[in-house]
């Protein structure tokens, strides 16, 4: 048997702002939640998928109206009338709604209970699984929900639906915690999880997966978005495959601009970055953020011609193909000789080579962080952390501490601080 995972689809999101944005396309990206569904419905009717599971936040909390909730239970009902069976979850954001609590679900698709753990036994489901689970009664759930999961039904394939965020996820609430060794204790052959918009496997012994949503909504949530396809010979999970089902692809394009020798040669690096984003997104809409960094002789015309800059930005965009540009930001810093100022047998250049020092000890640079950062870290709010990068991943750090060095430098050029 084949059998869908998907998590986060955030049907009719609001995607509050749009309209301050300049040249939104408002219709396309408000829209992209319910075709990116119709996308995993149509792959469920054309890929012989015998059950649909999904694990949590269907919805964005309240809905706008009525037509919301009967666009999902048609999608549903287009799934049972050919025999699909559909397991789903509610997740904090759709215990947040009083209209979701009465939504009625077409014969053949099942709400896993809120006030006890649930298992949907072979019978119920006609198929040879098993599917254990427990919706959310309220939104912000602090217990271990896996800890009251029954032990598995022996004999056919057993699937978990939580919705996690394990032991804790950059950007998102510590919802439901638990530990990998919780999950795999309870002797499952898949774990469908929810929560976490950004695809990951967790474990191939017992599978434990978070999908990623179905939709990226902004700037934060790039990349392909999609649902798992999970494959079960015998009872045994035989193959997990990723398809895309988004419909907007959000990206950031990220130009360096120091090898750029005048603002022509910045826009053909930007175009280049566009064009190569719209052809990674296969035909979709991209929403791009362009980002300009780097070392550059042309920081001061960029941010004092901003303006002007950005409507380049967007003209290439529209010689790149179907790109809309969400946001360009400058954050370029002016060129200063580094290796001159290094030399300098003063406070200046013992402290540009410490940095360097310490650009090139990995380990260092991590330790610094971790003692001098980390309390700030744990307290940014999620919006802060949007950019969606580990700030304890070796690039990210070095990247850091280029640019931090780039920037000191060109204050020290100025005799800002001198």
């Amino acid at each position: 048997m084949r059998f869908i995972h998907a998590a986060d689809l955030h049907i009719d999101s609001p995607m509050r702002g749009l309209s301050t944005y300049e040249s939104a396309p408002v219709d396309d990206l408000r829209g992209a939640s319910r075709k990116a569904f119709r996308n995993l419905v149509q792959t469920a009717l054309d890929e012989d998928v015998e059950l649909v599971v999904l694990a949590g936040d269907v919805f964005d909390g309240d809905w706008p109206d009525f037509n919301t909730g009967l666009f999902f239970t048609n999608a549903l009902t287009d799934l049972t009338r050919e025999g699909i069976k559909v397991v789903v979850l509610a997740g904090n954001h759709d215990a947040q709604s009083k209209l979701t609590r009465q939504l009625s679900l077409p014969d053949g698709a099942f709400k896993l209970d809120h006030k006890a753990p649930q298992t949907l036994l072979p019978e119920q489901l006609g198929l040879d699984v098993a599917v254990h689970g427990q919706s959310y009664a309220v939104r912000d759930v602090e217990d271990n929900l896996a800890a009251g999961y029954p032990n598995a039904v022996p004999g056919v394939c057993n699937i978990g639906v939580l919705h996690t965020a394990l032991t804790g996820r950059e950007g998102h609430a510590n919802y439901a915690p638990c530990k990998p060794a919780d999950l795999i204790a309870h002797g499952y052959d898949y774990w469908a999880l929810g929560h976490i918009h950004q695809r990951e496997i967790i474990s191939t012994d017992p599978w434990i997966v978070f999908p990623g949503n179905l939709q990226g909504r902004h700037a934060g949530e790039t990349g392909p978005k999609g649902f798992s396809i999970v494959s079960v010979d015998d009872g045994e999970v035989t193959s997990v495959e990723h398809r895309d089902a988004d419909v907007v692809r959000w990206t950031r394009c990220i130009v360096d601009a120091s090898d750029a020798n005048s603002e022509a040669d910045l826009l053909d690096l930007v175009r280049s970055s566009l064009t190569k984003a719209h052809t990674d997104a296969d035909g979709r809409l991209v929403a791009a953020r362009v980002v300009i960094e780097g070392s550059t002789n042309l920081h001061d015309q960029l941010h004092s011609q901003r303006d002007a800059f950005t409507a380049e930005v967007r003209a290439r965009a529209y010689e790149a193909g179907d790109v809309w540009i969400e946001k360009v930001k400058v954050e370029t810093h002016r060129a200063a000789d580094l290796q001159a100022l290094r030399s300098r047998d003063d406070a200046v250049g013992t402290l540009l080579t410490t940095i360097d020092e310490l650009r090139n000890s990995p380990d260092e640079l991590a330790a610094a962080y971790a003692s001098k950062f980390e309390k700030l870290r744990t307290k940014l709010p999620a919006a802060a952390l949007e950019a969606g990068v580990d700030p304890y991943d070796e690039a990210v750090l070095v990247r850091a501490i280029d640019d931090a060095e780039a920037r000191l430098a060109s204050l020290l050029t100025e005799g800002t601080l001198g």
